[in-house]
């Protein structure tokens, strides 16, 4: 088992070093000569939507800008904050309204909302945790159109600052880098064959509207894989990108906010027990097996473990992450995914996970015959 795991980590190290070279890199900056909507949903993001906003309102080469900002029943003073903004600068709009109706996840339900309201060719979701660089919206605009795509998420740089984070964290890039076939993903409408962020994603605002928007996702926990999967099945296309220069987010500050966050949608990336198990027992037969081994002394574990580290190494140089000595711990790393992915399905399956304060879901049943359902 040792030794296919060392020649697997092998082959995925290879992949991911292709990958890299293979991923799409935006083009200078030039001027922008169609409307850009930018939407923001926020709910109790008063420590971050001023410099967020900030940022956006200073984006260059976007002459024709637009920023709506859907404030989702936020009790923090976040309203009063971006309403200020708003009083300062004519192109900044703040939306609110109901509750989330049945069926409705928070952050869908947000971006729904604004985007009617959006008069832009191109719209920009971004997340309150995200600092766009002065050309990040030019950037990413040019980035689409230039490549005839419908839909391009630059993956912003991830900030990891505690151990916890710079453990977890850099799996995010990691992961499509190492795993998922870049041009085959823009080709492909197959489901497994998608990575997006919506912490930065640019769409076509056609291509939006023929996908049924985020309507389409409306109980989606990873509503950015489900957008981008729902625009492939109405014809688009669309990929992951290297948004490194173009934005910055540091998504969790710690343990706890890192734990819940994982928590929440771990299980949604596997979509049933099942799956979930069987991504990690791949991941620990790649990349704990070969490392275990190495520890007995074997040098083909070795191997293994140094290409796991390399695979790592290229993917945080790549996305301008901290490479060193965090890719040492990878055999740690994918650990903690699995016990993070164990606690999120424990979630799940009591009914007990939320976020920003409302429970995503109910408690999962078995019937007799082992099948899943929801309690409505």
């Amino acid at each position: 088992m040792a030794r296919s795991g060392a020649v697997g980590a092998l082959v995925v190290a290879a992949h991911t070093a292709v990958n890299a070279w293979l991923l799409r890199d935006p083009a200078a900056s030039v001027p922008v000569r169609e409307r850009v909507s930018v939407v923001l949903p926020v709910r109790d993001e008063a420590d971050r939507v001023h410099t967020c906003l900030t940022a956006l309102l200073a984006s260059r080469d976007v002459s024709d800008l637009e920023v709506l900002v859907y404030d989702d029943q936020s009790s923090d003073g976040t309203d009063t904050i971006v309403r200020k903004l708003a009083a300062e600068d004519p192109r900044l709009r703040v939306l609110t309204g109901p509750e989330p109706g049945p069926g409705w996840l928070g952050k869908p339900h947000a971006c729904a909302r604004a985007a009617r309201e959006a008069t832009g060719t191109v719209i920009v979701f971004v997340d309150a945790d995200v600092t766009v660089a002065p050309h990040g919206v030019a950037r990413a605009v040019g980035l689409l159109r230039g490549t005839g795509l419908d839909l391009v998420s630059p993956y912003p740089r991830q900030l990891a600052v505690s151990v916890p984070e710079r453990l977890v964290q850099p799996l995010l890039q990691w992961s499509w880098l190492a795993l998922l076939p870049l041009r085959a993903a823009e080709r492909s409408a197959r489901p497994s064959l998608t990575a997006a962020n919506g912490q930065f994603l640019c769409v076509d605002a056609a291509a939006y509207t023929r996908a049924g928007g985020h309507a389409a996702v409306r109980g989606a926990v990873l509503d950015d894989l489900a957008l981008l999967r729902a625009v492939k099945r109405s014809g688009g296309r669309g990929v992951v990108a290297d948004g490194t220069d173009l934005a910055t987010t540091w998504m969790y500050d710690g343990w706890a906010p890192l734990r819940d966050g994982y928590a929440k949608s771990l299980w949604a990336a596997g979509g049933s027990p099942a799956a979930s198990l069987g991504q990690l027992a791949g991941l620990g037969w790649l990349f704990v097996v070969p490392a275990v081994a190495a520890l007995r002394g074997s040098r083909l574990g070795l191997a293994g473990y140094l290409a796991g580290v390399a695979g790592r190494v290229v993917a945080a140089r790549r996305t301008g992450s901290r490479s060193w000595p965090d890719a040492l711990a990878h055999p740690v790393s994918v650990g903690l995914l699995g016990q993070l992915t164990a606690l999120s399905w424990w979630r799940r399956w009591r009914g007990t996970a939320r976020w920003k304060g409302r429970l995503l879901d109910g408690p999962v049943h078995r019937t007799s015959a082992g099948r899943t359902f929801d309690r409505p």
